[in-house]
């Protein structure tokens, strides 16, 4: 039975965890004025009782490797992280391009964010609700890939999700993730998704990375592809500087915003 310091301790770390996505054990040493070996403790603690899932040097939500949130539910986790993330990375497209769409909640805010101004924009994406948003915009032309409906996710994917795919020479693929690692790569949670993002970005001559700051230095089950295989990654300013820089060093360009 943990003491009463203890248990106080495991309140406010799964406090922080859901406010942030994300706990590391120096953080929190330092935080409460303890030990890495007493965070650690904690966190075992917590993981036993199905709390969180410990990661190398942190911990996740229990929930956030086995299931998926619907997506209007996903939107409103660090939601604000998200629209600045889709405002950079809206910025990047230019008239004339075409560009793939990757489904998520990120990339919506992306296509929220696109300039009314831009011309003989070709959107090509597995997300109905992105292609639903982008109907009315006067400069794009939307192209939907194809495939079967996920629910909850409004995107398409196998069988016959990647068809199209094969058939696209896109300027940019924007590709949101769960995991960013530099030596585990690009994962996903789920297995289905990960096969359109590896299509999505085989099919684009450059590949863009939109995470928010609880994303970084995860591992999910699926993997997408090496680091090596996007050339940015956007992400907020949550993220910690020295995981930053060991995504800069593995080779890959960051942006945070």
């Amino acid at each position: 039975m943990p003491s009463l310091e203890a248990t106080l301790r495991h309140r406010e770390i799964l406090d922080i965890l859901r406010r942030d996505g994300q706990v590391r054990v120096s953080d929190l040493a330092s935080h409460f004025n303890v030990s890495s070996v007493t965070i650690r403790t904690d966190l075992e603690h917590l993981e036993g009782g199905g709390l969180l899932r410990r990661t190398r040097g942190g911990a996740v939500p229990s929930e956030s490797k086995r299931f998926e949130l619907p997506l209007e539910a996903s939107r409103q986790v660090h939601a604000r992280e998200k629209e600045r993330i889709g405002q950079y990375a809206a910025g990047l497209i230019r008239d004339g391009e075409t560009v793939i769409l990757d489904v998520g909640s990120t990339t919506t805010e992306l296509a929220k964010a696109l300039p009314q101004g831009l011309r003989n924009v070709v959107v090509v994406t597995s997300a109905l609700n992105i292609a639903l948003m982008l109907e009315s915009h006067p400069g794009v032309t939307v192209i939907v890939t194809g495939g079967t409906l996920r629910p909850q996710q409004h995107s398409l994917v196998n069988p016959y999700g990647t068809l199209l795919l094969q058939e696209i020479n896109a300027d940019k693929a924007f590709i949101g993730c769960n995991g960013v690692h530099p030596e585990r790569g690009l994962t996903n949670t789920n297995l289905q998704e990960a096969e359109i993002k590896r299509a999505m970005m085989r099919s684009a001559r450059e590949s863009i990375l939109l995470a928010d700051h609880s994303k970084v230095m995860q591992v999910a089950a699926a993997r997408i592809g090496p680091l090596q295989s996007a050339r940015l990654l956007v992400t907020s300013r949550k993220a910690r500087a020295e995981d930053l820089e060991q995504l800069r060093a593995a080779g890959l360009e960051v942006v945070a915003v």
